[in-house]
């Protein structure tokens, strides 16, 4: 790896433009510069670092053919962006990547004309390049389409939907298949196994070449034996080469070219604008390539947290409510042999890592394909099993006519686990994890559960099995909060009273509750008695608690970490609504109708004013004033 103070060519790279008037061995130095770069930066900041690290020589290749500013380069996911990024004048900006006042983690129209498309879930960019390409034709426009997309993506129901309209359609554009064996957890699928016998097809267009040439040199029958063997090459093909899967559906194969040869994927990439019919290009990369612990163990630095770059450990981090989920979940397993665990190609990071070495026929990783997890949670559910589905709560939106169709109106009882809920920070508005409260709690027969910390959350998964019913436990990424709180035991559908109180009823669900704890402390110093309630449940709601304790106090304020329309505030607005509480003084600290951009999570509570000392401080104005 290049030492910090040895970038020469990437200095001269200030746009495009620049990149394209570079030799090839200039490009060659450019991709360890970028690399060095990249790593430095999220090294500091974190991010997406492997995935990245992968990706230099195609994205200075593909740009090098393709001209981002005329034609459009749909990036699937958009994790791996940041060479693109550097690449087309935001090398500056990089250094501020994901914080509140950089750019985006992801490929944003509004950062770049270099940005056609925004992305930030898996599988969207073929279909997205399909309308793009007949958008061109539909205006008699001249501009090249293409979509970069991973063999994780590729896994997903939505990108195989894309290649059949594709086919079927016959239009001109091209898709560019990096292939690294990874999305962000290892690739279990068939489609995975399909692209391992596709990435030995280089190996055969080797031997084919050469035995070519050897049977033509045989005297007098040479040519004959070659030309019999060209008209029956179809054949052969559908047998050894699974290449001509994509064939027979009508789209072009070219590959595999190794994904850090650039002067043998600008060749191909100039051979695929001549084709007339869609095209797909079949790369090979290396995830995290250049950096030994990247490229050892790419699924620690898919996304990765800040690091020390000499040793590549990167910075502790407390317990987590994912590793907590995972612990319970292993637990609970040894006591009761029908629990199975089930996620979507996201192991490490919601925490089954573990469970699935201790049992491997009880975990099902199904790839990018939420709602093929949703529906085969409730086959297995129908059979008697204990299905736990832990996905990210930005990703349950992908499925929810699967929660509605095939499991909460057959009742099933499978425990939907909603990780990453709430606010997640730095990868922006795509991952947000603001409305599952809303979408989940107009399902009915679904239970609504959140956890306002670990004790909680065992509590809680304990008590889902008990229930024989569809239930969400929702939680938020990263640890609980350091203020000790009371404990209650558990019944359906009761919330919790934490602190007793004459003047204010503070009502939290979740990560939200130790906020009402802290500002329960701080009132109280300035003479207000404030009651806090942990209501534990979105559904069914505890009406009886919250109706005793507002009618006590007059005055009721809701803490919640999603968003303000259809959550825990519209509960309570409907309640004061429906019970005629015309009386009761209500104060709202939820996120607003709108989409939340990158940045800490403290940085965006304290921005959109729901942390701790905005609400305390707001509070302290208004009540003061009544």
């Amino acid at each position: 790896m290049r030492k910090q103070g040895d970038i020469v060519v990437l200095e001269k790279v200030n746009d495009i433009d620049d990149v394209r008037e570079l030799s090839l061995d200039e490009k060659k130095k450019l991709c360890d510069e970028i690399r060095n770069y990249i790593l430095q930066i999220v090294s500091k900041n974190g991010g997406h670092l492997a995935s990245n690290l992968g990706i230099v020589e195609l994205t200075i290749a593909l740009e090098s053919v393709f001209h981002p500013l005329k034609d459009k380069i749909i990036w699937d996911v958009g994790h791996q962006c940041y060479v693109h990024k550097i690449l087309n004048g935001r090398k500056n900006e990089l250094k501020k990547i994901r914080t509140i006042h950089g750019i985006s983690g992801f490929p944003k129209v509004k950062e770049s004309l270099a940005d056609c498309f925004n992305t930030g879930h898996s599988s969207t960019s073929i279909s997205a390049a399909l309308g793009m390409a007949k958008a061109r034709n539909i205006k008699n426009q001249d501009y090249h389409v293409i979509a970069v997309i991973g063999d994780g993506a590729l896994t997903g129901g939505m990108a195989l939907e894309a290649l059949n309209h594709v086919g079927c359609t016959q239009t001109k554009m091209i898709i560019v298949l990096n292939d690294n064996e990874m999305s962000i957890s290892k690739n279990i699928s068939g489609m995975n196994t399909l692209l391992t016998k596709l990435r030995s097809r280089k190996n055969y267009r080797k031997t084919n070449s050469r035995g070519r040439k050897m049977i033509s040199s045989i005297p007098a029958v040479g040519k004959v034996i070659t030309e019999v063997v060209s008209r029956g090459k179809n054949a052969v093909k559908q047998v050894f080469i699974p290449g001509m899967y994509f064939e027979e559906i009508g789209i072009k194969y070219l590959g595999p070219v190794d994904g850090h040869n650039i002067e043998e994927m600008e060749r191909l990439f100039e051979r695929a604008k001549d084709f007339d019919e869609p095209v797909l290009i079949h790369v090979l990369t290396k995830k995290g390539k250049g950096y030994l612990p990247a490229e050892k163990n790419p699924s620690l630095f898919h996304g990765v947290g800040p690091f020390d770059i000499q040793s590549g450990k990167v910075s502790s981090s407390l317990n987590t409510y994912s590793h907590v989920f995972g612990d319970t979940l292993i637990q609970l397993s040894k006591k009761n042999k029908r629990i199975v665990a089930i996620t979507a190609a996201m192991k490490d990071g919601v925490g089954l890592a573990a469970f699935a070495k201790k049992y491997p026929n009880r975990f099902f990783d199904v790839g990018i394909a939420e709602e093929h997890a949703l529906t085969f949670a409730a086959g297995l559910a129908s059979e008697g099993m204990i299905p736990f589905v832990s996905i990210y709560s930005s990703f349950y939106q992908r499925a929810y006519d699967q929660v509605i169709h095939d499991i909460c109106l057959q009742n099933l009882p499978v425990v939907m686990c909603v990780d990453r809920a709430g606010l997640v920070g730095a990868d922006g508005e795509t991952h947000q994890g603001l409305y599952d409260m809303a979408f989940f709690r107009i399902v009915p027969n679904l239970v609504i559960m959140a956890p306002k910390d670990f004790a909680e959350l065992k509590q809680m998964m304990e008590f889902a099995i008990t229930l024989n019913r569809p239930v969400i436990i929702r939680y938020p990424r990263g640890g609980e909060s350091s203020f000790s709180m009371k404990r209650h035991a558990l019944y359906f559908g009761k919330g919790e009273l934490l602190e007793k109180g004459t003047d204010m009823t503070i009502i939290g669900i979740g990560n939200s509750v130790s906020k009402g704890i802290e500002l329960h402390s701080l009132l109280q110093k300035k003479g207000i008695s404030s009651e806090v309630i942990n209501v534990r449940f979105i559904k069914p709601f505890d009406y009886h608690m919250v109706i005793k304790s507002i009618q006590k106090t007059k005055h009721v304020v809701v803490i919640e970490d999603g968003t303000i329309v259809g959550g825990l505030s519209s509960i309570i607005k409907e309640l004061l609504v429906d019970y005629s509480l015309d009386s009761i003084s209500s104060y709202y600290y939820a996120l607003p109708d709108e989409f939340i951009p990158h940045g800490s999570v403290s940085e965006l509570e304290k921005k959109y004013h729901i942390d701790v000392d905005s609400i305390y401080h707001d509070l302290l104005d208004k009540f003061i004033k009544k």
